[in-house]
């Protein structure tokens, strides 16, 4: 996300891709859309960012068995300005954290929550750009 202008407050701004072949869904996605993609720099193959249009807009992950049965699945992150206070109000407004605030070296400050439908979001609060 290295470059990328500070999204607004309740702005869709990165979609991530977790899944068991990596591989496959890079192949699928780059012949399919055309993608570019970027390796990312904590370990080979970790962590791929996804661009179009020059933009860095998502990423794509290999998921490991520390992740049990969780499905293939693309999980969408929604920008806010501290996401500390916005999974507070989670629970007022009826929803459920699942996944408490956490630290991305470098990158910012995220959890995932659940609305109270039981529809699953993630909000992040990035670093601002160097």
């Amino acid at each position: 996300m290295a470059g990328q202008p500070m999204p607004a407050h309740g702005a869709f701004c990165w979609n991530e891709l977790g899944t068991r072949d990596a591989g496959a869904a890079k192949k699928f996605y780059t012949e399919l859309l055309g993608w570019q993609l970027k390796e990312g720099d904590a370990a080979p193959g970790a962590y791929t960012e996804i661009v179009v249009g020059g933009a860095h807009v998502g990423g794509i992950y290999q998921a490991g068995p520390e992740y049990g049965d969780m499905p293939s699945q693309w999980t969408a992150y929604v920008a806010v300005d501290d996401v500390d206070a916005a999974a507070k109000r989670v629970a007022e407004l009826g929803g459920k954290v699942r996944v408490p605030p956490n630290d991305i070296p470098g990158v910012g400050r995220f959890c995932v929550i659940n609305d109270p439908t039981g529809a699953t979001l993630s909000l992040i609060t990035l670093k601002s750009p160097v």
